[in-house]
C-alpha cells in the first residue's frame, strides 16, 4: 500500500512595507528554506533573491484596475502546494493581519487541516510615519492611533466605517488603500466636525528608494497630492501630530534620493556597492553583465604552491585573484605563514581590502589603481632586478603588466592564472528588462569587461 504525503505548511509572512531590511530574521529563514514562494504586489521582489534556485516563485499581486488572480484561486494554490508536502511561504505585505486579508487565508487552511505559521511584519502605517518623520503619538498631540482602510469588501452590503464618528477624533488616524476614495472621506471626517485645516500628510513608496512625501491640510491635500503626482500605493496620516515631523528629512534628504543606477558588477561582488549606492539614497538595479568562474590548472598550482617560498613578491591585480588564491591556499596549507616572507603588491585600495581581510598587510599600492602605475612603482621605489615576482591573474588580464616588470624592471615573473571572466547573456533578465523600460541615471562599471559586455548587449 503507498504512503501518503505528509502534508507541508503554510507560513503567512508579514513581508513589510518594502525595505527588505524591514523583514523579521524569521521571514528571512523562511524565504531561505521554502519550496514555494506565493507573493504579492506590494511583497518586494528582492526578497527573492534569499530563495533557493530551484523554488518555486509564483506571482498573485493585486493591482488597482488591473486583472488579479481571485482570493479564492490564491487559497486554493496554498492548500494544493501544501498537500504536496511542500513548505509554503506565503508572502504578503506590510502585515498579513492589517488589512491583509490574512484572516481569510487562515480560515481556509484550517478548514482543510493545513498547518500553518504567522510571521509578522512591519505595517506600512508604522513605517510610513518613521520614513517621513511623524510620531504616530505625541504627549501633547495624540493618544491614540486608529488603522482605517479606504477599500473594503466590494460584495458587502453597506459600507461599515462611518467616517464621520472619526470627524472628532483627537488622535492620529491612518488610512490604507484611501487615495481613490480621498475626496468622499475627507467630506464625510468634515461633517463629523473635522476641521479643514487639519494637517495632513501622504506618503507614496513608503521606505523604498523612490518614496515620495506630501504635506497639506483636510482642505487642500487632494490638489496637493494631485500637483505632486503622487498615486498609489500610498499611507494617507491625519492628525496635528503631522506638524510635529522632524525637520530633517532623513530618509527623503538623502543625497542619491530618487536617482536610479545600474550596477553592472558580477553579481557575488555586487552587493557591497549596492548597498553604499541604497544607503545614499539611490535605487540600485543590479544588472551581471560578468561572471567571474574558476579557471584552475591543478598542475600548475601544485608547482606553484610547492615553490610558494622562492617569491619575494606576490601581485594581486584584483579583488578576484585575491578570493581565487586563498581559496586555493587554504586547501593546500592550514597556516598563513605557509606563505613565507614575501612582500604583497595590490593593483588599488579595494585589492588591498580584501587581502587584509586575510590580516596580511600590503606593501605597496600605487598611486593610480591600475597595472602601469603600479609598475612604475615597483621600478621607482624597490628595484626588482632578478626578484621573483609571482602575479596572481585571470584570462582578460592584460600582459603589459608582466613585459614591463620583466623587460623594464628585470624582475623573473611567473603567472597564476586562477579565475576567468565571461559574459553573462541578460536577455531575459527581468532587470534587464526593466532598464529597457525605465532607463536610469547613471550606469556604473567597474572594468572594462563590464564596459564590453554591456556594448555588446545594448547592440544586439
Amino acid at each position: 500500500m503507498p504512503s501518503k504525503t505528509k502534508t507541508g505548511k503554510v507560513y503567512l509572512i508579514g513581508a513589510g512595507p518594502g525595505d527588505p531590511g524591514l523583514v523579521t530574521v524569521r521571514a528571512r529563514e523562511l524565504i531561505e528554506t521554502a519550496d514555494v514562494l506565493v507573493y504579492d504586489y506590494l511583497a518586494n521582489p528582492k526578497l527573492l533573491k534569499w530563495a533557493r534556485p530551484e523554488a518555486e516563485r509564483i506571482y498573485v499581486g493585486k493591482r488597482p484596475g488591473l486583472h488579479s488572480i481571485p482570493q479564492d484561486e490564491i487559497e486554493e494554490i496554498l492548500v494544493e502546494r501544501a498537500n504536496r508536502g511542500q513548505q509554503v511561504v506565503r508572502l504578503k505585505g506590510g502585515d498579513p493581519f492589517v488589512f491583509g486579508r490574512g484572516g481569510e487565508e487562515i480560515a481556509e487552511l484550517e478548514a482543510d487541516k493545513i498547518p500553518y505559521e504567522i510571521v509578522p511584519g512591519v505595517t506600512a502605517a508604522l513605517a510610513a510615519a518613521a520614513y517621513a518623520g511623524i510620531p504616530l503619538s505625541h504627549r501633547s498631540y495624540s493618544s491614540s492611533i486608529t488603522f482605517l482602510t479606504g477599500h473594503e469588501n466590494p460584495e458587502k452590503q453597506s459600507i461599515s466605517i462611518d467616517f464621520k464618528q472619526h470627524g472628532n477624533t483627537n488622535g492620529t488616524l491612518c488610512l490604507y488603500m484611501g487615495l481613490g476614495q480621498l475626496p468622499r472621506i475627507l467630506s464625510e471626517l468634515k461633517a463629523g466636525g473635522m476641521s479643514g485645516e487639519m494637517p495632513v500628510g501622504a506618503i507614496q513608496w513608503a521606505t523604498l528608494n523612490h518614496q515620495r512625501s506630501v504635506f497639506g491640510t483636510v482642505n487642500s491635500i487632494v490638489s496637493d497630492i494631485e500637483s505632486a503626482g503622487i498615486s498609489t500605493p500610498a499611507m494617507i496620516i491625519i492628525g496635528d501630530v503631522v506638524t510635529k515631523r522632524s525637520k530633517t528629512e532623513w530618509f527623503e534628504g538623502r543625497p542619491l534620493m530618487g536617482k536610479k543606477v545600474v550596477v553592472t558588477r558580477a553579481r557575488e561582488q555586487a552587493s557591497q556597492l549596492t548597498v553604499l549606492l541604497e544607503s545614499n539614497g539611490a535605487e540600485v538595479i543590479e544588472l551581471p553583465f560578468i561572471e567571474v568562474q574558476p579557471d584552475i590548472n591543478p598542475q600548475v598550482i601544485t608547482e606553484i604552491l610547492a615553490g610558494i617560498a622562492i617569491y619575494e613578491w606576490i601581485i594581486f591585480t584584483s579583488v578576484n585573484g585575491v578570493k581565487s588564491f586563498f581559496d586555493i591556499f587554504y586547501k593546500a596549507f592550514d597556516d598563513i605563514r605557509c606563505l613565507g616572507p614575501m612582500r604583497i603588491a595590490a593593483v588599488g585600495a579595494a585589492t588591498a581590502r580584501a587581502i587584509e581581510s586575510h590580516h596580511l598587510k600590503v606593501d605597496l599600492i600605487p598611486g593610480k589603481a591600475n597595472g602601469d602605475a603600479l609598475v612604475d612603482t615597483f621600478i621607482q621605489d624597490e628595484g626588482i632586478e632578478s626578484i621573483q615576482m609571482l602575479v596572481i591573474t585571470g584570462n582578460q588580464n592584460r600582459e603589459t603588466l608582466v613585459k614591463r616588470l620583466e623587460i623594464e624592471g628585470g624582475a623573473i615573473v611567473d603567472t597564476l592564472p586562477l579565475y576567468k571572466t565571461t559574459k553573462t547573456d541578460l536577455s531575459e533578465h527581468p532587470a534587464a528588462e526593466r532598464y529597457r523600460k525605465e532607463g536610469a541615471d547613471a550606469v556604473l562599471f567597474t572594468s572594462s569587461s563590464t564596459v564590453k559586455s554591456f556594448v555588446d548587449q545594448a547592440a544586439a
